[in-house]
């Protein structure tokens, strides 16, 4: 039976004071979010951050200690079950059968999830055609490779054709090109009038979504708009390129007009207040510090500068 539904029926997800304490541990902290139907939203932050927490209150799977969450207009605290029929939720470590085949696992979840028999013939070309699996479909899952693996994972959630596709970190260990691919899915999914809620860790797969909601200690630091929120970064930002960047990040942090320099591989990132001495100051100040010479650029903020900025701002708040 279905019981209290969402105050604005129209989102097709929806958290209200959202949170989850394990003991003397809050991982997920009075989480406030409305996802729109058909929307590709990201939850995005580092490991640890209350990602997959959040993930498995909203498929039913856990309790929140306090606050609610609707689902397709489903309270997640008082009808768990329920929130189960509409959709379909991947966590890490989907549940893939390793002695099955690629068919008999996608056999398996459509008799798991009730396909009517005479659907089936045209949902399993369909998901064929968009995950290539249809030359591996009599290999077992065990030999199948991590993107292949997870290629599948999908393929067994869609085959009910769920409204609402709940995904944890689903490129988490793959390759680049499987990468590619999934999300290519999850974007052919959205088209089709699929609302896809999907964790991640990686800043660059954050940038394709509709919406994002940057979470840290399992607190939302900023929701928008990936470009809304790379245009909010105050100051300039400039990429600085040297042989010994270790070294030039310590003598860059010690520039009064730097108010951050961070390491991304070989390449520092700076944040400095609108001025146009910086990069001269920058330069000089290498240069002061007898290390090799630096090549210096300006460039847009990345979501990343963005998620750093604002955990910089963000006190400590005790919890996870």
């Amino acid at each position: 039976m279905r019981l209290a539904r969402s105050a604005d029926a129209s989102a097709a997800i929806a958290a209200r004071g959202l949170t989850r304490a394990f003991g003397t541990l809050t991982a997920v902290n009075g989480l406030e979010f409305e996802v729109a139907p058909g929307e590709l939203f990201g939850l995005v932050g580092p490991d640890g951050a209350g990602k997959t927490t959040t993930l498995r209150m909203l498929a039913g799977v856990l309790r929140p200690t306090t606050g609610d969450a609707f689902v397709d207009g489903i309270s997640v605290a008082r009808d768990p079950e329920g929130v189960k029929h509409h959709i379909a939720y991947m966590s890490q470590r989907f549940g893939l059968y390793a002695d099955l085949t690629v068919r008999e696992n996608i056999d398996f979840y459509a008799d798991l999830y009730e396909v009517p028999a005479t659907e089936r013939a045209a949902r399993l070309a369909r998901l064929y055609q968009f995950s290539n699996l249809a030359p591996f479909e009599d290999r077992l899952a065990g030999q199948l490779s991590g993107g292949m693996k997870q290629k599948l994972g999908l393929c067994c959630a869609l085959i009910h054709q769920p409204r609402i596709l709940l995904l944890d970190e689903p490129t988490f260990g793959v390759d680049p090109i499987s990468r590619r691919d999934l999300w290519l899915i999850l974007e052919e999914m959205v088209s089709q009038g699929v609302t896809v809620f999907v964790s991640t860790a990686y800043m660059d797969e954050a940038e394709r979504c509709d919406h994002v909601a940057l979470i840290e200690r399992g607190r939302i630091m900023a929701l928008d708009t990936p470009q809304a929120l790379q245009d909010s970064m105050r100051g300039q930002i400039l990429t600085v390129s040297t042989p010994e960047a270790r070294r030039a990040v310590e003598v860059l942090r010690a520039v009064p007009l730097v108010r951050r320099a961070t390491l991304f591989g070989d390449t520092i990132h700076v944040v400095v207040a609108e001025d146009g001495r910086s990069r001269s100051v920058i330069e000089r100040a290498i240069s002061t510090a007898g290390l090799a010479a630096a090549e210096v650029h300006e460039v847009e903020a990345s979501l990343e500068d963005v998620f750093i900025e604002r955990v910089a701002q963000t006190p400590e708040r005790g919890t996870a």
